[in-house]
């Protein structure tokens, strides 16, 4: 076709996913994790704010939260109520500021669960650092979470200015927090016009609720997460056993499926050794085919959010995804 600019995706390296790249330090920890996991109560027979409050404890694959004595709580109204935010700003000036959306497979996880790596935004780019407390699944399903994650980035990107003096915004999460924060860009841009955000931070995401490949073969292994761990976590979140009746291909439940033009540039972060591997792998070609800036970000060993557990991957990636960010300060 005469005058067609053809789409140059970055080759994937077969090398990254070879098990003989995997460090010791990496096997070590997949081993503990999945020991951990292994040694405590199956989460799906317990009720759903039990596994929460034992999570708040440390009692099991995640680390205990670390809250910070920086970190102060506000709240703004939302469809259903309030919602709070919790908010960790940097010690010297302002340069933008990152809305959070924590993970949890829509069903666990809290705003304050994650201080430490909203400090690191605050004191290594000098953003405030904002984590939205949704409403959670199953007491609170789609579109409550989404809902209040949409409420939350017009809040932002209206009072942002004002109040913190941060022109820049990004946005980003792990896990349902990632697929969140997607789903936030595109009603943004659908619903509203609005492009407010200037990046987004993408780790390990679950774009396609209706399962990709690398779900769907993964199995029985609980390395953070299983096959029946995702499928529970999406009943979960769409209402029960039928899906509340919602069709898991649509754009605004699963957002693989979405028109992905005009959003921002993404940093997609994943592990080899994640169910959800192919989500991002997906999400990746999808996003650089609609025209946006992607960059693909596969870490060797890596498990399912493997940026929540302290290591030298771990440190290696976030201080990846923070390189990313600075190019637009």
């Amino acid at each position: 076709m005469t005058g067609a600019v053809p789409c140059q995706l970055p080759a994937l390296d077969a090398a990254l996913f070879d098990s003989e790249r995997i460090d010791a330090e990496t096997r070590k920890l997949n081993t503990a994790i999945v020991d951990l996991i292994n040694a405590a109560p199956d989460q799906w027979s317990l009720p759903p704010q039990e596994v929460r409050d034992l999570r708040a404890q440390g009692r099991g694959a995640f680390p205990a939260p670390i809250l910070s004595p920086r970190a102060r709580t506000v709240e703004i109204p939302g469809p259903r109520g309030a919602i709070p935010l919790r908010i960790v700003e940097p010690r010297d000036s302002t340069r933008g500021a990152f809305l959070h959306i924590h993970g949890g497979g829509w069903t666990f996880g809290t705003a304050d669960g994650q201080d430490a790596r909203l400090e690191r935004f605050a004191d290594n780019l000098g953003l405030v650092a904002i984590s939205v407390e949704y409403r959670l699944a199953p007491e609170h399903p789609y579109p409550a979470g989404p809902d209040d994650c949409e409420a939350a980035a017009l809040w932002l990107a209206r009072e942002g200015a004002a109040l913190f003096g941060a022109e820049r915004l990004f946005i980003g999460g792990e896990s349902a927090g990632a697929h969140l924060s997607l789903v936030t860009l595109l009603r943004l841009r659908d619903r509203h016009g609005l492009s407010p955000f200037s990046g987004a931070v993408l780790t390990a995401g679950c774009f396609d609720l209706g399962l990709t490949p690398s779900v769907r073969h993964w199995g029985e292994e609980k390395l953070v997460l299983n096959t029946r761990d995702i499928e529970k976590f999406v009943e979960s979140y769409l209402g029960g056993p039928e899906l509340g009746g919602h069709d898991p291909r649509h754009p605004d439940i699963s957002p693989l499926y979405a028109d992905l033009s005009g959003l921002p540039p993404a940093h997609l972060i994943v592990g080899t050794r994640d169910p959800l591997v192919d989500d991002t792998l997906f999400l990746h070609t999808r996003w650089v085919a609609a025209g946006n800036r992607a960059e693909l970000a596969v870490w060797p060993g890596g498990a399912h959010v493997f940026v929540v557990f302290p290591g030298t991957l771990a440190d290696r990636a976030l201080a990846r995804s923070e390189a990313f960010l600075a190019t637009f300060l």
